[in-house]
């Protein structure tokens, strides 16, 4: 059995969804999970927000244009009236659920049930419409069987056992073809409260459900023709990476490569379980397979990840000292901040974060132990390849592709299949294509 997350973009139009069903309508067993339509997940946080501060006539506005958009879909999906009928039922049940948190007081569990709403209506749709194309599949609700702990990590145990149950419900999968579609995204915490597995959830969700059932493979539907060697966006003429490794895939989805949540890396490592990367607009392109096999030695591709913050410690105390940077990372792990980059001299330490939640609190922690100084409005940029350490005089190759640049922190052999640099976020797009020059070097 396989299974295929799409997007939600591979799922933002009924154009969309009429070719997702195109693409799952075939003889192989498979379980479809499936985001939100593009733009729903900030609709509902928007709506969130504005019950939050008590803004209910906003709030019903940004329902009533949401709820439009999606009896709009639901006109242009259908074509028999029976079903378009269904279609606006469905509809008009979720956005009631959801106009009904207007008449009372707003909690952060309840925003948790609102967000839920995308993914349930966008399975909810697709499923709809394979039975009038009497295209056989059965809906799995993925808060049957998707669970985090207390940390909000995935509890593995229970989603295996409970997903195996949901599936022994239908032990004649034949007669279905074992299409199965599902939610990504949405769980229950350890309570049973309506939870989530935080943005960009779908590609997790369907690595642990791959995990559970043991898949053959995992397929990340996008709209980009799997991992690209630099960032399309600002550098011209990049191409698609045929093969990765596990490794060279996690540290480019974790350094800013946006087609791959870093999270749905690992459980498929583990249980070694290959993932591949597939365009729903071109579906005939290869895309991008990552398994445990690497393709070859030296550079595969560059990623950044922008929004981070450098923090620097400076101290006497810190020369010829032990445990000065236990304590400095304690400070980071009591605000569950975690850290990119390290660099280290005999009296400093210079760290990167992306979650600035904290970062007052941090600093006045941090002061206790040395003078503390910030530089905001940087960008990571990772070099990733298979055992690229080992490769003589490409750090060479990399800083003198740089040499023009202000390069702020600078991590070399942490990684076997990385190094890391930290620049300006201004410089980015400039480093990003002087960087695309040794490729072919």
């Amino acid at each position: 059995m396989k299974v295929l997350k799409f997007g939600g973009t591979s799922v933002g139009s009924s154009e969309r969804i009429k070719e997702v069903a195109r693409l799952i309508h075939n003889d192989e067993k498979q379980v479809v999970v499936l985001s939100a339509m593009s733009g729903t997940t900030n609709a509902l946080v928007q709506i969130a927000e504005a019950l939050y501060s008590k803004k209910n006539s906003k709030a019903n506005q940004l329902i009533s244009q949401l709820e439009k958009k999606y009896k709009q879909v639901v006109s242009e999906l259908f074509s028999d009236a029976e079903f378009k009928k269904e279609g606006l039922a469905l509809i008009d049940s979720h956005f009631n659920y959801i106009k009904s948190f207007t008449q009372d007081l707003f909690t952060i569990h309840e925003e948790r049930a609102i967000l839920a709403q995308g993914e349930l209506i966008s399975t909810a749709l697709l499923h709809l419409y394979l039975q009038e194309q009497k295209i056989d599949s059965i809906l799995l609700p993925a808060l049957n069987f998707m669970r985090i702990d207390t940390n909000g990590e995935p509890d593995n145990y229970y989603i295996k056992e409970n997903l195996e149950r949901e599936l022994e419900k239908y032990p004649d999968k034949s007669a279905t073809g074992g299409l199965f579609i599902t939610q990504g995204y949405i769980c229950r915490n350890l309570y049973g409260e309506v939870d989530n597995l935080k943005r960009g959830g779908s590609d997790y969700s369907a690595s642990l459900i791959g995990v559970a059932i043991n898949a053959e493979e995992i397929q990340i539907w996008t709209d980009i023709s799997g991992f690209h060697n630099n960032d399309p966006r600002y550098v011209e003429n990049t191409y698609p990476i045929e093969r990765l490794s596990f490794d060279e895939a996690a540290e480019l989805a974790y350094f800013g490569a946006k087609i791959l949540h870093p999270s749905s890396v690992q459980p498929a490592k583990l249980a070694n379980i290959p993932v591949r990367l597939k365009n729903t607009i071109k579906p005939e392109d290869p895309g991008t397979l990552i398994s445990g096999e690497a393709n070859g030695k030296g550079l595969k591709a560059v990623a950044a990840k922008d929004g981070i913050t450098a923090i620097k410690i400076k101290s006497g105390r810190m020369l010829l000292a032990y445990g000065f940077l236990r304590k400095v990372f304690e400070v980071f792990e009591r605000f569950k901040t975690p850290i990119d980059m390290i660099t280290t001299s005999e009296v400093a330490v210079s760290v990167t974060i992306d979650d600035t939640t904290y970062l007052t609190a941090i600093m006045e922690e941090l002061k206790y132990y040395g003078a503390v100084e910030i530089d905001s409005d940087q960008t990571i940029i990772c070099v990733v390849g298979e055992n690229l350490i080992e490769q003589k005089g490409m750090i060479n190759k990399v800083l003198e592709a740089l040499k023009h640049f202000n390069l702020r922190m600078i991590s070399y052999g942490g990684s076997r299949h990385s190094i890391s640099i930290l620049v300006n976020a201004q410089d980015k797009k400039e480093a990003l294509n002087s960087l695309n020059g040794i490729f072919s070097t």
